[in-house]
């Protein structure tokens, strides 16, 4: 498939990092580790959102420098990299108050972003759906409005580059009344959209298929997976949040029970409370949910790290107490031995999305920890006239026997609690 770059899909970004000593006293973690560690993670965030990393630096402070985060020397030395590498753009790691924002660009000449703008300009790329693309113009409106002072040039420039994609383009604002009219309006629409999808999921679960979330960190192959499960064909990407709006599709499994599948955007390390709302719509989905599958990539050496992160947003999400199914993804990069030495437990199970290895094994697991719609093994009679009641039957549940008596259809089936309440109005007895 061909794929069209624009100019700013080259635009030379060049990052900041900044560890704090005081770190050093934590038990097997060096002082700064996690920061650098955060610094690589930058780079990839970058590169997703187009840009080419032309350098970066990593600072040690004893604090955070309230005025410019890294100091007044370190700004000199940070002006002379950025020109020396040609790059007009500076992306910090951490995020930056206005008054550090102001400081920093006129210090070294810059444009300046920190990691918040970075992954909403990230969301604005991906964001497909109306809702999507309403949420993360709100993230990106509420992150503006306290950074007005002195930058006017910023929200009225067009196609500026990273971290200038949304409102800024539109030029929807240029003062704090204009953004919260504006504030106000997405608001109210985004509120009109969510009674929409809460409608549809409704109408959705009137035929009660209890929902699986599929979570996790991003790039852990949730897209991979969902599409080796559903065949749905969603974008599949080793860029972060790729996927931002949210997938739904009906599974098949070795009950014959269905559920439905949601993927979901990957999470991320540090993630501001202000970006939960602009992917709330798939968050929305992993609420609903009646199990959660955490997908982990066991051949990133940091996973454990990650999965920590999930579970920190998952707590926050009101869900950390949710049945889960930890799903050990990407066991083909892993050499034979050490897949062994990386065994799971009871309540884990070891795949390969790409490969399809161990997805007969996982759709097993899933359907025995369903927490909801047992399967029921039942007799009872239908109406003949009654055929969507008998499709359903078929549908829902696998039919052991079946035949006709005089008007009716007797049947003997396995059947989904569900779907036998909705049945009730007819004889329905339990096998002895």
């Amino acid at each position: 498939m061909k794929t069209t770059r624009s100019t700013e899909s080259h635009e030379r970004v060049f990052l900041v990092g900044v560890g704090l000593k005081r770190a050093s006293h934590v038990p097997g973690i060096d002082a700064g580790e996690a920061e650098r560690e955060s610094l690589l993670e930058l780079a990839e965030l970058a590169r997703s959102a187009g840009a080419h990393v032309a350098g970066s630096i990593f600072q040690m402070r004893d604090k955070i420098d309230p005025a410019s985060m890294i100091g007044s020397g370190k700004i000199e030395e940070l002006k002379i990299e950025a020109h020396l590498h040609k790059a007009p753009l500076i992306v910090f790691d951490r995020n930056l108050s206005p008054t550090q924002l102001r400081n920093l660009e006129r210090g070294t000449e810059c444009r300046v972003i920190d990691r918040t703008q970075l992954i909403l300009d990230i969301f604005a790329r991906h964001a497909r759906s109306r809702e999507g693309q309403l949420q993360v113009e709100l993230a990106q409106l509420n992150y503006m409005l306290p950074r007005l002072a002195g930058s006017a040039k910023e929200l009225s420039r067009q196609a500026g580059g990273i971290g200038t994609r949304g409102p800024g383009e539109q030029k929807l604002e240029t003062d704090r009344r204009r953004i919260r009219e504006r504030l106000s309006k997405i608001t109210k629409t985004i509120e009109a959209i969510r009674k929409q999808r809460s409608l549809r999921r409704q109408t959705r679960q009137s035929v009660p298929l209890g929902t699986v979330a599929l979570v996790g960190y991003t790039n852990a192959g949730k897209s991979t997976l969902f599409n080796a499960l559903s065949k749905a064909g969603v974008l599949v990407s080793s860029k972060m949040f790729a996927t931002l709006d949210p997938t739904v599709r009906a599974v098949r499994l070795p009950s014959n029970r269905r559920v439905l599948l949601s993927d979901t955007v990957g999470f991320i390390r540090d993630l501001p409370p202000g970006l939960i709302a602009a992917f709330r719509a798939t968050l929305e989905e992993v609420q609903e949910s009646a199990l959660i599958l955490l997908v982990t990539d066991i051949s990133n050496p940091h996973h454990t790290e990650q999965d920590e992160e999930v579970g920190k947003i998952l707590k926050d999400l009101g869900v950390g107490d949710r049945p889960r199914l930890h799903v050990f993804n990407k066991i083909d990069r892993l050499a034979s031995e050490e897949a062994s030495a990386r065994n799971g437990n009871h309540s884990s199970v070891r795949i390969s999305a790409m490969t399809g290895a161990g997805l007969d094994e996982l759709l097993i697991r899933i359907d025995a920890a369903m927490p909801v719609d047992p399967i029921l093994h039942l007799h009872f009679t239908l109406p003949l006239e009654d055929g969507r009641a008998i499709a359903l039957v078929h549908a829902l549940g696998r039919v052991l026997h079946s035949e006709v008596r005089d008007s009716t259809m007797a049947m003997e089936a396995e059947l989904p609690e569900s779907v036998a309440r909705r049945l009730k109005i007819y004889p329905i007895h339990a096998q002895a």
